[in-house]
């Protein structure tokens, strides 16, 4: 029999948006269960945001704001949703990270926040903690979350499902009722056994799903865990077909590499090729090196082949002095030399890698999704405020609000929610006879990336996706036998969502004949 606990709010994942809405729900006295795939504060993707975060710059408002994220969206934004983030985002940042976190952001001489200008802004509006920000805001999130009263961390656990009593009741005629989350099933990785957990309200911020490409800047667990769950759970999702790829990771062809910050363009550095000649105003004469993503990435590729290269180079000693180099950029300029390769001296090798979802499960201006009792925050979310591609730094702010928004929303109904019955909701049944071999999930790990890199990356092709849907399905329906036959893993259950996420996205990018954004079909 699996363990089971009861809560009024679970929260799956525990970066900014998951930390927030935590933290948020149990200041005002909620029970949370507080779920998180590992427990080092470097599991999450917001640990590695080194850029920064939207605040206000001089001379800035609102309106400017919104079409700035407007612009990069490539038309395709939500307005409610973008003239959300755009009003309450940086008095939130404020708030929030601010007062309230005690983040303390770089300052000038005069005490003033240090702002940086980035891709796709017309004004400088980013505020950072010099090239680690998200560690910043991750470290503090993670000390008030490992103390808080009201908050029960449930550390190593992988979530497994969302149940709703369609799925999971014992009662089949519940698949008559509406659609609604009840809790999760959880596989502790430590002792090996399923958690069920049953909550009034369940929110997911279980980060992106860069994991299923060959290049990525995501953690190891953004496989894509969350949009399978709510795909299988019956949620709506929209807009996968936009993977925004960031121009510039550092380039090895066999180690896992990092990412540098467009704030390292802002500060003035430029993209060139093998023979040092700066090339971005070659595809985006208006901005340069500065142009939104998608068009950066783009204009890389092209470059690659044009040049016959693996990758291009990014210049920083020919455009920022050494001392601001290592001063303002420590992070960048420890790794670059780890590798081998002195950013004051020498030229950066570097190519684009799958970086953040523009699309997942649809969400309202609460958070609330179209399974009742569910809501998504961060990056597994939707909201619309990134359309077709995002707007450089805009999802940290977008998570702080979104967070809030969901937090403030379940306090409201809280006291009106009611547990479900739990005898009426299946204990797990772990039928797998075999322990799972982990060579056959590191295949199909491979495979799958490779098949999404080459077929669904940053140019696509109708052949190149019929191949993928193709390949995919046929795979997933060996990862199925497999998963229904292994007992359970951390590692096989996160092949099992990496599959159908890859799916997800290959089914959107096929019906998208359109270039917008960050998709780009030839």
């Amino acid at each position: 029999m699996s363990k089971e606990y009861r809560t009024e709010v679970l929260v799956i994942g525990a970066g900014i948006a998951g930390g927030i809405a935590a933290i948020q729900l149990a200041n005002a006295g909620v029970e949370v269960i507080l779920a998180r795939h590992g427990s080092s504060e470097n599991a999450t993707a917001t640990y590695y945001a080194q850029g920064g975060i939207i605040y206000k710059g001089e001379d800035d408002s609102p309106q400017l704001l919104a079409e700035d994220i407007m612009q990069a969206g490539a038309g395709h934004s939500y307005p409610p949703a973008v003239h959300k983030i755009a009003s309450e985002g940086p008095t939130l940042v404020e708030k929030i990270l601010i007062e309230e976190l005690g983040i303390e952001f770089d300052r000038q001489a005069d005490g003033k926040f240090s702002l940086v200008r980035e891709g796709g802004h017309r004004i400088e509006r980013i505020i950072h903690v010099r090239d680690s920000t998200g560690k910043s805001i991750q470290k503090k999130i993670n000390q008030l979350i490992n103390s808080h009263a009201n908050i029960t961390l449930l550390d190593n656990h992988t979530a497994i499902d969302i149940l709703t009593p369609a799925h999971h009741s014992l009662n089949r005629l519940a698949v008559y009722e509406p659609n609604r989350c009840v809790g999760a099933y959880l596989f502790n990785q430590k002792t090996q056994q399923v958690v069920k957990v049953l909550a009034k309200k369940t929110v997911l911020a279980t980060g992106g799903l860069g994991q299923i490409f060959k290049r990525t800047t995501n953690p190891p667990a953004a496989r894509g865990d969350g949009i399978a769950m709510a795909h299988r759970a019956g949620a709506r999702i929209v807009n996968m077909e936009f993977i925004q790829f960031h121009p510039t990771i550092f380039y090895h062809e066999y180690k896992p590499t990092f990412l540098i910050s467009e704030a390292v363009r802002g500060a003035g550095a430029r993209l060139v090729d093998a023979n040092g000649k700066p090339f971005m105003q070659n595809f985006a004469p208006t901005w340069k090196d500065l142009a939104p993503r998608d068009l950066v990435a783009c204009s890389m590729h092209k470059q690659m082949l044009q040049d016959d290269m693996s990758h291009v180079y990014l210049d920083m000693k020919s455009y920022i002095p050494a001392e601001r180099i290592k001063s303002e950029f420590p992070f960048i300029y420890q790794k670059c030399l780890e590798f081998g390769v002195d950013p004051t001296t020498d030229l950066i090798p570097v190519v684009p890698a799958a970086h953040y979802a523009c699309g997942g499960i649809l969400v309202d201006e609460n958070g609330k999704t179209s399974v009742e009792n569910l809501y998504a925050v961060g990056e597994v979310a939707c909201t619309g405020v990134h359309g077709a591609n995002r707007l450089a730094s805009t999802s940290l702010p977008e998570g702080v609000v979104w967070a809030h928004s969901a937090a403030q929303h379940i306090l409201k109904n809280i006291s009106k929610a009611i547990f479900h019955h739990a005898e009426s909701i299946r204990d797990w049944e772990d039928i797998g006879e075999f322990d799972p071999d982990p060579a056959l999930i590191n295949q199909d790990m491979s495979s799958i990336r490779n098949i999404m890199w080459n077929y669904v990356g940053l140019v696509r092709t109708t052949h190149r996706l019929q191949r993928a849907r193709r390949d995919l399905r046929n795979l997933e329906n060996e990862i199925e036998r497999f998963y229904r036959v292994s007992k359970l893993s951390d590692e096989l259950i996160g092949l099992r969502n990496a599959v159908r996420t890859a799916i997800i996205v290959a089914d959107a990018a096929w019906i998208n004949r359109r270039s917008m954004g960050c998709h780009y079909r030839e």
